[in-house]
């Protein structure tokens, strides 16, 4: 297809798919003359993701040339290409562990509550990466604020969550199977952490209300 049915397909602007490409963040057409080029259906699904990313995920474009880097990197195995673009998204602020004697049991209180939930669930993985991830640093921190506010956030009371969203990390790669190539089951993954998050907020928030209504009745 010629650059403006790519435009056309995608919803997004000429000037800003010429501003992507020059950018890098998508990869060039197939030159045909001096002025012309030809993209296909991965120039489409590039530009897809790519606008995902900025426009859902208000991802800086710094960041995501670097995901992208990731995503189209074949040296790498699958596990680690996709583990190395989904830690380059942008993540929500970690909270601060703060200063002094009880923020600091607080933390390490949290990270030792991290470790049993993780070794109770057999997540060998996540465990040996352990703080190597910003993931499993964020949850470290997060677990540490809840303890100084008085909640007595443990790995007892965690696993039943943890074990809810490896289902849901089962239900995510099963469709990100679902495309034939590595680098599109990669594009697909970091799309779906940006689009899905939103989805399965509202579905949390839905499912407590009506949980609520339940319990309590509508008065």
């Amino acid at each position: 297809m010629r650059l403006a049915e790519l435009s056309e397909r995608s919803g997004v602007a000429i000037a800003t798919i010429k501003y992507y490409l020059r950018e890098g963040l998508l990869p060039p057409g197939r030159r045909v003359s001096a002025t012309t080029a030809d993209y296909d259906e991965g120039h489409l699904r590039r530009l897809r993701l790519v606008r995902a990313m900025i426009q859902v995920g208000q991802v800086p474009v710094a960041n995501v040339r670097k995901v992208l880097g990731h995503v189209d990197d074949e040296s790498l195995g699958r596990t680690i290409r996709l583990g190395a673009a989904l830690w380059a998204l942008p993540r929500e602020p970690e909270p601060a562990d703060g200063r002094g004697e009880d923020e600091d049991e607080a933390t390490a209180a949290a990270r030792a509550e991290v470790d049993r939930l993780l070794q109770a669930l057999g997540w060998s993985t996540a465990r040996e990466v352990g703080e190597l991830s910003p993931v499993h640093r964020s949850l470290v921190a997060a677990v540490a604020t809840l303890m100084r506010l008085g909640y007595p956030w443990d790995a007892t009371l965690m696993a039943p969550y943890a074990q809810l969203m490896h289902q849901a990390a089962v239900r995510d790669l099963d469709f990100v199977e679902t495309h034939p190539s590595e680098a599109e089951q990669v594009e697909t993954a970091v799309a779906a952490t940006i689009l899905f998050r939103p989805v399965l907020n509202a579905l949390h928030r839905l499912a407590q209300e009506e949980e609520s209504a339940r319990r309590y009745g509508l008065e």
